[in-house]
């Protein structure tokens, strides 16, 4: 395994990249062969490059595109995109560069890489390898947060096509439409020695900084070795409107010292009734689950100033 300086100047030098776009995500299909002709305009041998067009025809596209031997893997998408090349990348000789081509793009957030494609080429080319955290939720690696209760009810129901017009007020427009039929669960969080028990509608529990593209708090990022879980409101569907509204206004204010925010490396979750999970944004099963740290799993291609823990 190589270090992260060796790794950057292999990239620096050689520029050898392999590229994956999720053309179904927002912005995937309409930039794609713009993100490829960007890309060899900076200079970047692109061994291979792979256009998802189906449902489920990730995974192997990212796997065909380790085996070119690039140094670099270039991953264009939303969340559920970077997640999954995140968790296939885990613990590899290869970092990951970010392209956010998605909906609310949380995790590149956290690792700041930008929106705009011509500045997210930038930091592939003038950027430097850095490891961060991944969660693990059961046996299935995750970047940026798990979400119990409405959310994976709105990531369930939230058609397609409604998510690549009004990009993402189609999460809160679905959320709207669910609400009035979601029923509160109740809670048990298991963790550093203490239960937590509470009732709500919805609990995440957070690797990165961002949620719903905006700052969960001041101090959350993906490379501190810690979990933060928090519920959204208590049990009535009014608290969770207010919560969640209160979260957006103020979340760049708070700190993981605030309450109602848990930060561990480590947790048991269970819920009654048993609920529906989504992994940053892709359902996946349901509650109980244990939630934990894999430290510095992960090596990105970040931007040149990026702190490295």
């Amino acid at each position: 395994m190589r270090t992260k300086r060796e790794l950057t100047e292999d990239i620096r030098r050689h520029r050898r990249a392999a590229l994956v776009v999720n053309t179904r995500s927002r912005r995937g299909r309409r930039l794609y062969d713009d993100a490829r002709e960007r890309l060899r305009e900076a200079g970047f041998d692109l061994l291979g490059t792979y256009a998802m067009e189906r449902p489920g025809g990730l995974e192997p596209l990212i796997e065909a595109a380790l085996e070119t031997g690039a140094d670099l893997l270039i991953a264009g998408g939303g969340d559920g995109t970077i997640s999954t090349a995140g968790r296939l990348l885990a613990h590899r000789d290869v970092a990951l560069g970010l392209l956010p081509l998605g909906t609310t793009n949380n995790f590149a957030r956290t690792v700041r890489i930008p929106p705009d494609l011509t500045a997210a080429v930038t930091t592939l080319t003038s950027g430097k390898v850095i490891d961060v955290d991944l969660g693990v939720a059961g046996d299935r690696p995750f970047t940026n947060h798990v979400g119990i209760g409405l959310s994976a009810a709105v990531m369930i129901n939230a058609p397609s096509r409604l998510k690549r017009v009004v990009g993402r007020l189609a999460y809160p427009i679905t959320a709207l439409g669910l609400l009035a039929r979601h029923r509160p669960l109740q809670i048990t969080i298991r963790a550093d020695g203490r239960e937590l028990r509470f009732t709500t509608h919805q609990v995440y529990v957070a690797n990165g900084g961002f949620h719903a593209g905006r700052p969960i708090t001041a101090d959350a990022h993906a490379d501190d070795r810690l979990l933060v879980a928090y519920p959204v409101g208590g049990a009535s569907r009014r608290e969770l409107l207010r919560e969640t509204a209160r979260n957006a206004a103020t979340g760049h204010r708070r700190t993981l010292h605030d309450r109602p925010f848990l930060a561990v490396d480590e947790l048991f979750l269970e819920s009654v009734p048993p609920a529906p999970t989504e992994i940053d944004g892709e359902p996946s099963g349901t509650t109980p689950l244990r939630i934990a740290v894999d430290p510095n799993a992960l090596r990105i291609m970040a931007p040149a100033d990026s702190p490295d823990l």
